[in-house]
């Protein structure tokens, strides 16, 4: 199993920047996603990062949000800089643990198999 714990949430100015951690541990993970759900909406695709590194992002953050892993920590972060009102959600982390072959990041929920608790970012305009 991957357990998984996000923090560096809150409520931030739109333009101000938050970094999120996700704490990965237990067995290891092929990707970490991350992922985000505003009140009656469906949870969508942020950004991932494989085991090697590879990263993908979402049209709406790219330029914006930067993922990046640091291993010794087990911990992947999510820079979120030039924030907006529309993106106050909650944010999710995700670890996959079966995929070590493919070459892009996974993007649907259901290539996920372990998920965090979430934590609150709210943007005000």
């Amino acid at each position: 199993q991957v357990q998984l714990v996000e923090s560096g949430g809150g409520l931030v100015q739109a333009g101000d920047s938050l970094r999120l951690s996700c704490v990965a541990s237990g067995r290891a993970w092929s990707g970490v996603g991350w992922f985000r759900q505003a009140p009656g909406k469906e949870r969508e695709f942020v950004a991932a990062i494989r085991w090697n590194s590879y990263t993908g992002y979402a049209d709406s953050v790219r330029g914006r949000f930067t993922i990046y892993k640091d291993n010794a920590k087990d911990t992947v972060y999510l820079q979120m800089n030039s924030l907006k009102s529309e993106d106050t959600a909650s944010y999710y982390c995700a670890a996959e643990v079966t995929d070590w072959a493919t070459a892009r990041v996974s993007r649907r929920r259901d290539e996920y198999e372990y998920w965090g608790q979430g934590t609150q970012v709210t943007v005000s305009s």
